[in-house]
């Protein structure tokens, strides 16, 4: 139970927290002019959002980092390998989306990074990773028990950490497209992470990741109250990258990569219908969508936003509870 009760202590820190901070720091970034380009793809609903205020990542990056800190300077947590690992992903990603953010900006435009420049920072992230992992006693084994699956990938398993961190901050970064999309969905996925980290008690640092988890969860709750319609500020890629960048570490760690694919179901969904739309226009000439990523499909068709947010929590809430399910009690 003492578990629980941290989770729900940092839950709470973690709201509080990014409440506050997020009232002070959304008139900076105002004064800043951190504001966000509206692609003209989008703009045929989203013209009244271009020059809200973006970098809104800080609000739950910030806090999260000062809650674990308190945390672990008052010995309610260690600071294990696992832990280790998932805190420098969460800070290296937001530190690779803050620049993006800040080149957009200062550009006044959404180019940001070129994807030369961001795939290898996301590769020396993933070698840092693989080392942090092995020397912590980690195995290179990709399994999936409920399929009797267990590979012994070796030194391409750093291979299949590049992949699973590239894919899934991506992944985030194409749905942040709908005020409070990617913000509720990463709560709940996060939300779900944690619980299932509270019964992986074979994993060294179990407590530390559920614990941060949890953190995130109460984070996020405190950014929702500026993010959701209609949006104060947008979290940008320094927000969106880190939390998918977060999730895929954590589902290495815990070894539920395949969970991931379901706790995170509308992000790979949403990624999907890029990637559909994409090949059809290449090869056939034809759309299958209206517009992707397929929240615009959904816009397009003349639904308020609104309920396409909700529509898409209940999707990522229902396939998180399966998720949960087939890692935790199946």
């Amino acid at each position: 139970m003492l578990i629980l009760a941290k989770s729900i202590l940092g839950l709470m820190l973690g709201f509080f927290i990014a409440v506050v901070f997020g009232w002070f720091l959304i008139p900076v970034l105002k004064k800043l002019k951190c504001k966000q380009s509206i692609s003209v793809f989008t703009a045929f609903r989203h013209a009244e959002k271009n020059g809200t205020p973006t970098i809104g990542g800080l609000i739950f990056i910030i806090p999260t980092l000062l809650v674990m800190l308190f945390l672990y300077l008052r010995g309610s947590l260690e600071i294990t390998h696992s832990l280790l690992i998932i805190i420098f992903v969460f800070i290296s990603y937001a530190a690779l989306g803050f620049v993006d953010d800040y080149l957009k900006i200062r550009e006044k435009n959404n180019d940001g990074l070129s994807i030369p420049q961001k795939l290898l920072i996301q590769v020396l992230i993933a070698l840092v990773f693989f080392y942090i992992y092995m020397q912590g006693g980690g195995d290179a084994n990709v399994t999936i028990t409920s399929l009797g699956i267990d590979i012994d990938m070796g030194w391409l398993y750093g291979l299949f950490i590049l992949f699973l961190l590239v894919g899934s901050s991506n992944a985030v970064n194409l749905t942040d497209g709908l005020d409070g999309l990617a913000g509720g969905l990463s709560l709940i996925a996060f939300l779900s992470f944690g619980i299932i980290s509270w019964g992986s008690t074979w994993i060294e640092g179990y407590q530390e990741i559920a614990i941060f988890c949890f953190i995130v969860v109460g984070s996020l709750l405190g950014f929702l109250v500026y993010n959701t319609h209609p949006a104060k500020v947008f979290m940008g890629d320094t927000g969106s990258l880190s939390l998918g960048a977060t999730l895929a570490a954590i589902a290495i760690l815990t070894k539920h990569e395949l969970s991931l694919a379901l706790i995170g179901g509308v992000f790979v969904i949403e990624t999907l219908s890029s990637i559909i739309q994409l090949t059809a226009i290449k090869k056939f000439h034809k759309k299958v969508f209206l517009m992707t990523p397929i929240h615009h499909h959904f816009e397009k068709l003349g639904w308020p936003e609104t309920d396409i947010v909700k529509m898409f929590y209940i999707v990522g809430f229902m396939l998180s509870m399966i998720a949960i399910y087939y890692g935790v009690w199946m």
